[in-house]
């Protein structure tokens, strides 16, 4: 059964319930962290402001040497925010147009999940990648942290004029109930808003 998703709460209300996850994206005069673009990813300096936005943010992974490795979601939106600026091989910075066209060259359909992955951020939702889940992303509930909770939701953000087939939805929804999470649709219109519809098991 499909309903459209309510919790999610309306697009105005993007304050997220613990400040700390927010201090890093501008709520705070923090130093704008230098990373650079190598090998299809993007990797920060070693500092202790890029340690914030891993730690208190939830952005990227911290590497063993310090560094924190940014999926290109995750990039473009702090790049939008102006906490990051992301220089190339030759010593120049990329503008987010430039790093788009490069991340849909890496990633077809980067655009759409862009659009979901910052819609949800801006609702206060921490969201992470679900390659292990065979999902595009893992959610977690407002104010909840990985480590602290299970993510509440697997997510695949979906163009309002892609075509699934019922074999395909079954198959997601296997995923949800296998990784027991709920299943959450993201559709992006062609004016680039978000309606979310969360799909529940039911017995007859």
């Amino acid at each position: 059964m499909a309903k459209k998703q309510k919790p999610l709460g309306d697009k105005a209300e993007a304050v997220m319930d613990k400040p700390e996850l927010n201090e890093a994206l501008g709520e705070s005069k923090k130093d704008i962290v230098k990373a650079i673009f190598s090998r299809e990813r993007v990797l920060t300096e070693i500092s202790d402001t890029a340690k914030q936005l891993n730690e208190q943010s939830v952005f990227g992974i911290l590497l063993q040497d310090g560094k924190v490795q940014l999926a290109l979601v995750e990039a473009l939106y702090l790049l939008e925010k102006g906490r990051i600026i992301i220089h190339k091989n030759d010593k120049k910075t990329f503008t987010s147009e430039e790093l788009i066209k490069v991340a849909q060259k890496l990633e077809p359909n980067f655009w759409v999940r862009y659009v979901v992955f910052k819609d949800m951020r801006n609702r206060g939702y921490v969201v992470k990648t679900a390659l292990k889940f065979g999902a595009d992303f893992r959610v977690y509930d407002r104010g909840i942290k990985p480590g602290e909770d299970h993510a509440k939701w697997i997510l695949y953000p979906v163009y309002e004029t892609t075509d699934m087939t019922w074999y395909e939805f079954a198959a997601k929804n296997r995923v949800a109930h296998s990784t027991k999470k709920r299943l959450l649709i993201g559709i992006v219109d062609n004016e680039d808003d978000v309606t979310y519809y969360e799909i529940k098991w039911t017995r007859p």
